[in-house]
């Protein structure tokens, strides 16, 4: 029997990683000669760089950049010199991870520091990068980022306009002379799963402006910003951005990657998978048992589990899952092609119980599972 084990993690107790590993120890106890994949994966959220190192293994670069507000900070990126390929997570350099909820202020905040961590990467010899977009403090549609690549954004009197978000709406021109000359050499693919556009009440400004600490007359000035740049955009590049879905991502970068990185914009789950070379390991494939903390109505939303499942349908291979909890119904599991379901806490004593022995309980229903399969 050939078994791939590809969860995601169960966040706060137990990495995609040891939950390949708690799964391969519980079969193996029962069924020694069973042949078990391990492919850990991860939607493009936090943890999505470890998952990354597990197909890549390459090293962590730490360098100084710029943080949303133009002050220097430590921030990381993967680098595999064997394949010449980075993972950057824009979160690392222009995140709100860096930043107190009291100092969100994403109308001042640049993407400057990503756009430094993406040069780093260029100089050290990447040729393919994959860059996350998730979890920005800004709403600058990218400009610091690709003022860091060399762009320039001037205002009608031809003077440089400082790349943040309030000063969208000054920009009159953008000037591509002077861009980083290994630039075009790069292939980008961008983590995205998003699909909001750029400007409206569905766009990036109304939509996730707040949660970054923009007021409401903050938000219509930045929503404008974003519309007013739309047109330079449009004029430069001749792409409309409000006809690009996921073009609102990140506070513009998502429109911004396509048009100053030529990047695509592609699901984090698809992207891993293709990082795992996972459709390639499902050859002969008897089951396939995924996982993640929590099982519910969202589990199919552009998430790790749906991707597991859309694999398993169109090679019609069984599909196992492990988690935390569930509530869906045994109907509910049948609708969306789960063939076995079994959770951590219904074994547990209680939650605290289940989050700290995730990985022993997790043993436990590898084991009933390979018992039910003898």
């Amino acid at each position: 029997m050939k078994i791939v084990v590809a969860p995601d993690k169960f966040k706060g107790s137990l990495t995609g990683i040891e939950f390949c590993d708690a799964v391969e120890k519980g079969i193996h106890k029962i069924v020694s000669n069973t042949e078990i994949i391990k492919l850990p994966l991860a939607d493009g959220g936090d943890g999505t760089i470890e998952v990354a190192n597990y197909y890549l293994q390459g090293e962590i670069i730490h360098i100084i950049v710029n943080n949303p507000f133009f002050k220097l900070v430590e921030a990381t990126y993967l680098y595999a010199e064997n394949t010449k390929t980075a993972f950057i997570e824009m979160a690392e350099a222009s995140g709100l991870k860096l930043l107190k909820k009291s100092e969100l202020d994403c109308k001042n905040a640049t993407t400057f520091g990503t756009g430094e961590l993406i040069i780093n990467a260029i100089e050290k010899g990447a040729k393919n990068i994959i860059l996350g977009i998730g979890g920005s403090a800004t709403n600058d549609c990218g400009i610091g980022m690709a003022t860091a690549l060399g762009y320039q954004f001037l205002d009608k009197n031809n003077n440089k306009v400082k790349p943040i978000g309030t000063n969208l709406s000054k920009i009159n021109k953008i000037v591509a002379d002077n861009i980083h000359p290994k630039l075009k050499e790069v292939s980008f693919k961008i983590a995205c799963d998003v699909t909001n556009p750029l400007y409206g009440e569905n766009g990036a400004a109304y939509v996730y402006a707040e949660q970054k600490g923009a007021l409401l007359k903050d938000i219509k000035l930045l929503d404008k910003g974003l519309k007013d740049f739309s047109k330079i955009i449009k004029k430069k590049f001749n792409v409309n951005p409000q006809k690009i879905n996921g073009a609102g991502a990140a506070g513009g970068m998502g429109i911004a990657c396509m048009v100053f990185l030529n990047g695509k914009l592609i699901s984090g789950i698809k992207l891993i998978k293709e990082l795992a070379k996972f459709e390639e390991h499902l050859n002969n494939t008897d089951w396939i048992i995924t996982g993640e903390g929590k099982l519910d109505s969202q589990t199919l939303s552009g998430k790790t589990i749906q991707g597991v499942l859309e694999s398993a349908l169109k090679h019609r291979i069984k599909t196992a899952i492990f988690c935390g909890s569930s509530n869906l119904s045994t109907d509910e599991l049948k609708a969306i092609h789960i063939n076995y379901c079994d959770t951590v806490i219904s074994k547990a004593k209680n939650f605290d119980d289940a989050m700290q022995n995730s990985y022993k309980y997790v043993v436990e229903m590898a084991v009933k599972f390979a018992k039910s399969m003898c």
